[in-house]
């Protein structure tokens, strides 16, 4: 199965998609990714650590600090991807990150390095799309999806840039601020949805402050898809090498959450 086929597949099943997020060289990731896929995550998403994540609230930015401090590469992140891709043919994997490590060596390399490990789709949260070009048309040679992030702040001037170019699907960040801190009121979710999706057809997945079963169950009804971070990055913190058990016990909760929702 192929990249664009297999984002496509996972929100064209009969229930919206679970989006799982952990970071990149932090744990046992290839231990915590399978753990991931047993719970139900229906879509992978793999941050690359940073030195200044800067959407990223102190969950992740720890998780990034930690990961640095094992000295986790560009190389590594993409060997990650490419064991992940080798165990789960058919799961997609999206690398989630910010543009210098993408672009540095050349958008190029950087696209034909992530297809060559089985990436399906890059969402770059510093690249705005009106500068596209710094990696948009590589990775869309390379036949991998340019993920775009709207925001409240998104208004219906810029939402036309937004949409246009994204592919696989569109992330709704609900808050105006940073990962895992606040959660928006399901209500200003829900319409910002409905606007998104007057503008495109591609699926909208809704992330930054969902924790609970009860909170993905609740944007699951008004979305096609729910992505959660914070709340699995904390459990790789706190357990450790005892991470899988407890983060295929949580994945499954949201999977169930998010399945039944409808």
């Amino acid at each position: 199965m192929n990249a664009s086929n297999r984002l496509s597949a996972a929100f064209a099943k009969p229930h919206p998609a679970l989006v799982c997020f952990l970071t990149a060289g932090d744990g046992d990731t290839a231990a915590n990714l399978d753990a991931l896929v047993d719970g139900g995550a229906d879509v992978i998403e793999l941050g690359m650590p940073f030195t200044d994540p800067m959407a990223d609230g102190p969950a992740i930015q720890a998780a990034n600090i930690r990961s640095l401090g094992k000295g986790t590469t560009t190389a590594d992140v993409l060997s990650i991807a490419s064991g992940f891709r080798q165990r789960h043919p058919d799961v997609p994997l999206v690398l989630m990150g910010y543009a210098n490590p993408m672009v540095r060596r050349g958008p190029e390399w950087f696209a034909s390095a992530a297809r060559n490990a089985g990436v399906d789709g890059v969402i770059c949260v510093d690249i705005p799309p009106e500068e596209d070009d710094a990696l948009g048309p590589s990775l869309r040679d390379a036949g991998i999806a340019p993920i775009r992030l709207a925001t409240p702040t998104t208004d219906d001037r810029r939402l036309p840039a937004v949409v246009e170019g994204s592919e696989g699907f569109l992330y709704y960040v609900a808050v105006a601020g940073i990962t895992g801190m606040q959660q928006a009121a399901i209500e200003s979710i829900e319409a910002n949805v409905a606007r998104i999706k007057q503008a495109t057809d591609i699926p909208v997945a809704v992330g930054f402050g969902v924790r609970t079963p009860e909170q993905a169950g609740e944007i699951a009804r008004v979305a096609d898809g729910v992505v959660v971070g914070s709340a699995l990055v904390e459990l790789v913190a706190e357990h450790g090498a005892d991470a899988p058990a407890h983060l295929r016990e949580l994945t499954s909760k949201l999977a169930g959450a998010v399945r039944s929702a409808r």
